[in-house]
């Protein structure tokens, strides 16, 4: 598939509105992508499956992944490493000598957003006599693809460049919608309203639906070419209708569950149906998303569940653990050591030798486990979240800071132990799986059916130094990625949010060259709308980007060496700024604690925190995984 035709492709969809109407259009593009390459990849379904092929030659992969804004798989640890000064500053090397990286941030200030920014620019006109005689270099899909991962392999000495001058090749390529595409693409800011609910449904849509041709259904359903569903979308018709069922999206969600790659279920749907979809596991090495939880409490789960297991939540950082000692389900047959992943999937494994440690001491078959890595003090008792977080972010002098800071593992799940994925498997089935591959080590779980008896055990918790208690189905299955009603966190005291760091305001004084106090913002689903006018802006509330909601600002709390570091880790991130105020693009996730929130006219959410805390920023977490606005209505009591 050319470049040009998915970028044109992916405007028109950006500019759909109304759910099954996008749904419907993606489903056509990826139809469109998948039969392009089913000459190349016919009869090897594994080999287009498997991402570290990278889709052999096949483009449904690619273009699945593309629309999500990414160029690998959710699980995989490699990453572009291009920051949007470096972007930039290719799109200004693109523009011409007459045009600098100060220029092209100018505009960005008035665009509000970097696809039309390089639209915006003849970089197209730069291409040379490559442009010349038989019309332009064009690019493929799998060629951008093919450029983007070489550049992500860059490391060492002179790499920034390196990658600056690839991008600039590529942006001398490009059409203004190729561009506007490519810069997005290489910043994850898609902006085409899909996200993966709506590529998942597009999966199912496009290859497990039934064909309305062979079912006698004529002209009324939407061609294969992909012009129909886009004409339908445009013509606002009230008669389109998705035709893939329950059956047929469940075994896509499932299939994402255990890969955490939308190319590799795109490409199984495709060649194998649902059987091929139900045919994907777990593996050892590639991991999935964590089930999470809602707030709740004592008396929510006892009505909801009957028995409940209760079980310490320690004030620690998410880490699942892989490891494969004789190869078992680590996809090549050959054993892995311990590897240890973040929330966010990221690979931690280098900064926590002792855990690592730990675990191949004890573990002597193939397992994922799920579980939170705990600082602790000489006499073993926990020390604060912050402590963790100086471990986790460490590259450098890892021995030193062992030294410093000691670190303890609580495994409390189990979704994989010697060849068996335990997903399915209730909780109850889970930790006596988990107690048989890791002993006395696996933290305790215990069983009431009383709010009384699990207020006891919270006190324990606190007692003992912990956050409290979580309140989890023993029956429940492990859901990865779902914040259900199955797991229900109860924390005492003081509430907290996580919100993100929109915007600054300098500080004074001995403060003055560090950002000293913090806007924040909440996700808004429902509240896209159009991007910030920044032509004029008083205040950094109005550089505030589409789909956040203000609710307050933060300056208690922060220390002076947290605040050098805030700065250092924004600067690079500020897209506005107006007198003494900047704003930042959505990068950074921090903890607040709050007493109350109340109804104000002040912020976006028509919230306010009232007497905001800075507790932590929340390194386990994308921007993607902030607290949204619904929650904070709830917490308001008005929903």
């Amino acid at each position: 598939m050319e470049f040009a035709a998915l970028a044109e492709r992916a405007d028109r969809l950006a500019a759909i509105d109304g759910d099954i109407e996008t749904t419907l259009a993606a489903a056509d593009l990826l139809v469109d992508a998948g039969s392009a390459g089913d000459a190349d990849v016919a009869g090897d379904a594994d080999a287009a499956a498997d991402t570290d092929t990278d889709g052999s030659g096949d483009d449904l992969p690619v273009v699945t992944r593309f629309l999500l804004g990414r160029v690998f798989p959710a699980h995989d640890t490699r990453t572009l490493d291009i920051g949007p000064a470096l972007c930039r500053e290719a799109i200004a090397r693109a523009a011409g000598p007459n045009v600098s990286a100060s220029d092209v941030e100018d505009r960005l200030a008035e665009r509000g957003e970097i696809g039309s920014v390089a639209a915006a620019y003849d970089l197209g006109g730069q291409r040379g006599l490559a442009a010349f005689g038989g019309g332009r270099d064009a690019l493929t899909v799998a060629a951008v693809d093919e450029a983007l991962r070489d550049l992500a392999a860059e490391s060492g000495d002179g790499s920034e460049s390196r990658k600056r001058d690839a991008l600039f090749g590529l942006f001398t390529r490009c059409s203004p919608s190729e561009a506007a595409f490519l810069a997005r693409l290489v910043l994850g800011e898609m902006r085409l309203g899909v996200g993966e609910g709506t590529i998942r449904d597009a999966v199912a849509e496009a290859f497990l639906a039934p064909d309305p041709e062979r079912d006698g259904e004529g002209d009324d359903a939407p061609d294969a070419d992909g012009e129909d569903a886009f004409e339908a979308a445009d013509s606002e018709s009230n008669d389109l209708a998705l035709r893939a069922s329950d059956e047929a999206i469940a075994a896509v969600e499932r299939a994402l569950q255990v890969t955490n790659d939308y190319g590799r279920v795109a490409v199984r749907a495709r060649d194998e149906g649902t059987e091929g979809l139900r045919a994907e596991s777990l593996r050892v090495g590639r991991p999935v998303q964590a089930m999470l939880a809602q707030a709740g409490t004592a008396t929510d789960a006892v009505d909801s569940f009957g028995e409940v297991a209760v079980e310490t939540k320690f004030d620690g950082a998410r880490v699942q653990v892989h490891y494969a000692p004789d190869g078992g389900n680590s996809g090549d047959g050959e054993g892995l050591g311990p590897r240890l992943y973040s929330r966010n999937m990221d690979d931690v494994t280098e900064a926590l030798p002792e855990i690592v440690e730990y675990v191949a001491d004890r573990v002597d078959v193939p397992v994922i486990l799920d579980g939170e890595v705990v600082a602790v003090d000489d006499a073993g008792d926990p020390l604060p979240f912050q402590e963790v977080l100086r471990r986790f972010r460490r590259k450098h002098d890892v021995d030193r800071m062992r030294e410093t800071v000691s670190l303890r593992l609580h495994a409390f799940d189990c979704l994989h132990a010697d060849g068996d994925d335990l997903l399915d498997e209730s909780l109850r089935v889970r930790h006596d799986r988990l107690r048989a591959v890791l002993g006395d080590a696996a933290a305790d779980l215990a069983l009431a059916d009383d709010p009384d008896a699990i207020a006891a055990a919270e006190r324990d918790a606190l007692d003992a130094g912990h956050e409290g208690v979580m309140l989890k189905n023993p029956e429940a299955a492990y859901t990865p990625g779902d914040r259900g009603r199955d797991w229900l966190k109860r924390k005492p005291d003081v509430e907290t949010l996580d919100a993100v760091v929109v915007g600054a305001e300098w500080g004074e004084g001995r403060r003055a060259e560090l950002f000293g106090t913090f806007l924040l913002a909440v996700r808004d689903e429902g509240g896209a709308g159009d991007a910030p006018d920044r032509d004029d802006p008083d205040d950094a509330a109005d550089l505030v980007p589409p789909g956040y909601a203000t609710v307050g600002k933060v300056a208690t709390g922060i220390t002076d060496e947290a605040l050098a570091d805030l700065t250092e880790r924004l600067e690079p991130h500020v897209v506005g700024e107006s007198g003494t105020t900047v704003a930042f693009d959505p990068e950074l996730v921090v903890e607040v604690g709050y007493e109350e929130i109340q109804t104000s006219p002040t912020y976006s959410a028509g919230y306010a925190l009232r007497f905001p805390r800075f507790v932590g920023v929340r390194e386990d977490k994308s921007v993607d995984d902030a607290d949204s606005l619904a929650r904070v209505r709830r917490l308001a009591g008005d929903d």
